[in-house]
């Protein structure tokens, strides 16, 4: 066995070893199959695991018997308003409610004197990642950094439009809507900063009186020395600056939230969907004051999440508040604009990064600048974490430095978004290749073959520390040119050409990781019918769990499958559990089921052995039933069960081991010289998601992550006027999405390289799809706007900017009147 050590991710100042195969694997790192208790797992037995069984929730859903948070009435409920700040920056002299508590049907007017009155607390984010394998981050000074306390109504200031100042509560909802107009606040406007690269300086307007300056982090990781050398001896040097521009979930239920306060018994209902009902219901309690047992959290079906819903909203504690104090349900459901406004953002990194090479092409050493825009207040700083531990992405680069960096800034607040961090260095890392490939004349294709991790160097440990657990990346590029018919590209391109168009094509290759929050418990009960029910702390939003959870503990306990019941989301239900997000959930989920049915198949087998008189050891269990080797006696699991003593197995499992799923995504697009138009005419991919214990699931999340990255690339966008601070992408008029008109189907295949980290070998599959979606799409247009002149282009790939940089290049690859006409 090969030794390990204690430690993760080197911090700061630790520095890091040159790059390569992974020998002294730290502790924990690897699957212990003995202290887990599960026992090998034989892949003879699944018959449900690996099938593509179709989602038993949708019947449900598409039905109209979903169980969303707006779905929910509780009698004699009120309805909150909030009232926003106009302004990105303002202080707050004074708030009068006299008008607004004049009209019929409102009950309260609270402010945030009235908060810090009775004692509320702020938000508890803890945004800093702090699992044993996340890169570590810190303030400037190395202390931890100043994240801006995130109160529910702020005294002081306003730091961002749509900033809740105050809320409304009335008896209907266009009341407390109409109340809320009239609220007036005395504004005192002040100086804003929106972009990060402004917000770094020292002469920029500080977003927190109590910090000398807008930079909250600046840490720094990697051998700066070996890569000094590294570039002083290289025989080339590509360099690039780009912004990976912000973006937000569009989620099709707007947040809402429902509480309702029982005076008997002192405890509130919290209803709203979320991405985990336990880490909700541990900081509302911290924020009201009040005892955990004290809340309740139910959160059953969720309308899309994709990372925005993965922290507390400061209406899920003002509903709450408002509860109590006044002794009746109070219910607050967003509006879309709202929702444009004051949903957490993703994405928003400005990365400078440089790629030292040799004269064959061999990378040596790679330099990176990363800042990290997370608005007014710090909720997050996992993207800028996560990327910071990718940045050499699928490659071999013996030598890394990177400086990262996350800054405030007057604009909503930044949150882990699909994919969290990873795709903004993979479209760095990819565009850089290409530069150097062009630059130094060298096939694209062929130099990323060159540099590539070859498997046999799995565990890999990267320049900045990272232990790349499994993978065949050069195989995922090698089957991926086979579907998308690589070697039909030049036919390709020249009939597009013979009808007027120019045809273009991006490959990225991807690796990603996977943490998330360590900790998961499974609660198993077998009834005496044979029915099975798994509580479980993770939460869906669309990742089909029901089915697939079932698909494991099924298996575990070789039962049809549908005998198995999901229980999630209710907290006097679920007492442990880190929700879903970071791709955790299958991993995490299943191995602690896979645990939790051990458990109670080793109470089932003492059972068995006293019933039919014979030792445990002597017993087989095949097809739900424990027999006797040598007779023909048998006992079912469901006859082991009684009413009073049902067969119960609980088991809480601690896992800190990142997974690092990865693969290829190869994009063609045709463009229209005259028009500007883009269509994407071909899209393919490999993913590499360790065992899949679904594959239609899998696909799906494939295909929908696709669409996401894509849409990223080509129309979403959160833009904010540079003078103003307002932001100008308020509806889905003004923010684009994509369609199914406007995506081709998709050619993708998965790749079951399983991890070693865990006892099925799931890495995972919910992200893939949209990790390396960016560069492929902005790497596709470039390579057909390449022979005339363009080297550079911005996302959002609009016709607009098309134009513009074929303008800016000077192209003559068309009628300029036409196409200005």
């Amino acid at each position: 066995m090969t030794e390990q050590k204690k430690g993760g991710i080197p911090t700061p100042e630790d520095g890091s070893s040159p790059a390569g195969p992974c020998t002294d694997l730290p502790e924990g790192w690897a699957y212990d199959e003995g202290a887990s208790g599960i026992g090998p797992l034989s892949v003879e037995l699944f018959r449900n695991i690996g099938k593509p069984l179709k989602r038993r929730e949708d019947h449900r859903l598409v039905t109209g018997k979903g169980q969303f948070t707006d779905d929910f009435t509780r009698p004699g409920q009120c309805f909150a308003a909030m009232v926003r700040s106009p302004y990105p920056h303002a202080r707050i002299g004074g708030i009068d409610a006299s008008a607004a508590l004049e009209l019929p049907g409102v009950v309260a007017v609270l402010t945030g004197s009235d908060a810090e009155a009775d004692g509320l607390g702020p938000i508890p984010h803890n945004p800093v990642p702090s699992t044993r394998f996340d890169v570590k981050l810190r303030a400037p000074d190395g202390s931890m950094p100043f994240i801006g306390p995130h109160v529910l109504l702020p005294t002081d200031k306003a730091r961002h439009v749509g900033e809740a100042v105050a809320v409304v509560i009335a008896e209907s909802k266009g009341a407390a809507e109409d109340a809320a107009e009239l609220v007036e606040v005395d504004w005192e406007e002040l100086p804003h900063v929106a972009d990060s690269l402004e917000a770094i300086t020292d002469s920029a307007p500080r977003v927190w009186d109590e910090t000398a300056k807008n930079t909250l982090v600046d840490s720094s990781f990697g051998d700066q020395a070996a890569v000094d050398a590294a570039f002083a001896a290289a025989a080339h040097v590509a360099k690039a600056e780009f912004h990976i521009n912000r973006v937000t979930a569009v989620t099709m239920e707007p947040r809402a939230a429902l509480a309702d306060y029982d005076a008997e018994s002192g405890r509130s209902t919290l209803y709203a969907g979320s991405g985990g009902a336990v880490r909700q219901k541990r900081e509302l309690a911290q924020v009201l004051g009040i005892p955990q047992e004290d809340l309740r959290v139910l959160s059953y079906d969720v309308g899309g999440n994709f990372g925005a819903r993965n922290r507390v909203y400061v209406e899920f504690g003002l509903v709450l508040w408002a509860s109590r104090r006044l002794k009746r349900p109070v219910k607050y459901t967003a509006t879309r604009s709202e929702a444009f406004l004051t949903d957490y953002q993703g994405r928003d990194l400005h990365s400078r990064v440089e790629l030292a090479l040799d004269a064959d092409g061999h990378f040596l050493a790679l330099r990176a600048d990363n800042i990290s825009n997370v608005g007014a207040r710090c909720v997050s700083l996992s993207p800028l974490s996560k990327g910071s531990g990718l940045i050499t992405g699928s490659y071999h680069i013996p030598h890394a430095h990177l400086r990262a960096r996350a800054v405030f800034t007057n604009t909503m607040c930044t949150q882990a978004y699909r994919s969290s961090g990873r795709p903004e260095v993979t479209y760095a890392i990819e565009r850089l290749v290409d530069i150097a490939a062009e630059e130094m004349g060298i096939d694209k294709i062929a130099l990323r073959r060159r540099n590539l991790v070859p498997p046999g160097d799995m565990p890999y440990r990267n320049a900045v520390g990272s232990i790349y657990d499994s993978g065949q990346y050069e195989a995922n590029m090698d089957r991926a040119m086979a579907i998308f018919d690589w070697s039909a590209i030049e036919a390709r391109r020249a009939e597009a050409a013979g009808r007027g168009k120019l045809l273009g094509v991006g490959l990225a290759n991807y690796v990603e990781s996977s943490i998330g929050t360590p900790k998961e418990r499974a609660e198993i009960t077998l009834s005496p019918d044979g029915r099975i029910e798994v509580v479980i702390g993770t939460q869906p939003s669309g990742q089909g769990h029901e089915t697939s959870f079932a698909q494991v503990v099924a298996d575990m306990l070789q039962t049809p499958v549908e005998r198995v019941r999901i229980v999630i989301g209710d907290t006097d239900k679920v007492s442990l559990g880190g929700g879903s997000h970071s791709g955790r959930s299958m991993r995490h989920a299943g191995t602690v089921m896979a645990m939790a049915s051990a458990d109670l198949l080793r109470l089932a087998r003492e059972r068995a052995a006293e019933r039919l008189g014979l030792p445990p050891g002597d017993l087989s269990f095949e097809g739900g039933a424990f027999s006797g080797r040598e007779t023909n006696r048998s006992v079912t699991l469901a006859e082991l069960s009684t009413e009073d003593d049902p067969l119960f197995a609980a088991r809480t499992n601690e896992m800190h081991a990142p997974v690092f799923p990865n693969g290829t995504a190869i994009c063609e697009v045709e463009i229209d010289p005259v028009t500007c138009q883009i269509g994407i005419t071909r899209y393919a991919s490999i993913d590499d998601v360790g065992r899949c214990i679904n594959p239609l699931i899998v696909h799906g999340q494939s295909h929908g992550g696709i669409a996401q990255g894509v849409g990223q690339a080509m129309w979403e966008n959160c833009a904010i006027d540079p003078e103003s601070g307002q932001p100008l992408s308020g509806s889905l008029m003004d923010y684009g999405m994509p369609r199914a008109d406007n995506l081709p189907f998709y050619d993708c295949e998965i790749a079951e390289v399983l991890s070693p980290t865990n006892p099925f070998g799931i890495k995972a599959g919910g992200e893939g799809g949209t990790t390396p979606a960016l560069a492929t799409v902005t790497l596709a247009v470039l390579d057909a706007l390449r022979a005339h002149g363009v080297r550079d282009i911005s996302m959002p790939i609009t016709p607009q900017r098309i134009w513009q940089a074929l303008s800016d290049a000077g192209a003559t690859a068309f009628d300029r009147e036409t196409a200005e006409t």
